[in-house]
């Protein structure tokens, strides 16, 4: 029987037959131990962290953040835009790792965040280059965005979104409003809605599931 692309994508030593592997014994779920993904041109595992005495990052202990900002965002961002989980963000890595999907992953948040970490294979597009009501807003940076690395076209002055790519965004969790600020901004611009998949769990449920994470410094 053929396996699911996932697992293919995922590094199950016992599935892929290796003898004598050593089997996790913290795994994502019953079936997936792992997937890997290129991070800048080098293989990296995701798993989650085997050391049971491991404790969250300090980064993301607080239970109270001042609202505004901070404020508890709401599981259905905008219609048409799909809001997912670890699993399934796992399960697109592996499909794309496999060449069946392809997918831009975006770390929405500001450079200082996404130097202490991100999700492997992940690019940092921070909010305030897409927001109109940043200080650092640059119509100019947008559409280089758009049409080299969204794949948006532009023809007699309109951009054109039929052969722009899925895109999956994040940042800190679900009380940040940076991921959800870019998905309202690119939508306003026309970018199709069920292109767009947010992770809302962001790095805060990345980093309480024990999930690899690295260091782009």
């Amino acid at each position: 029987m053929k396996q699911p692309v996932w697992l293919i994508g995922a590094t199950l030593l016992a599935a892929a037959g290796v003898a004598g592997a050593q089997e996790m014994k913290v795994k994502v779920t019953t079936d997936l131990e792992s997937v890997t993904v290129m991070h800048e041109g080098e293989e990296v595992v995701i798993k989650r962290d085997q050391d049971p005495d491991s404790r969250i990052h300090e980064d993301y202990a607080k239970t109270s953040r001042e609202c505004p900002p901070f404020c508890v965002q709401p599981m259905q961002l905008l219609p048409g835009v799909h809001t997912i989980g670890e699993i399934e963000l796992l399960e697109m890595l592996a499909d794309r790792a496999m060449g069946e999907d392809q997918f831009l992953l975006i770390d929405s948040r500001t450079p200082d965040w996404f130097n202490k970490g991100t999700i492997p294979s992940a690019v940092n597009i921070a909010w305030t280059k897409l927001y109109g009501g940043s200080s650092t807003y640059d119509p100019f940076v947008v559409e280089t965005l758009l049409l080299d690395e969204f794949g948006v076209k532009k023809e007699d002055g309109l951009f054109d979104f039929r052969q722009a790519k899925k895109l999956v965004l994040f940042c800190n969790g679900p009380w940040c409003g940076q991921s959800p600020t870019n998905i309202k901004a690119l939508v306003s611009m026309g970018y199709p809605a069920d292109k767009i998949y947010w992770y809302r769990g962001g790095m805060q449920m990345w980093h309480t599931l024990g999930l690899t994470t690295v260091d782009p410094s």
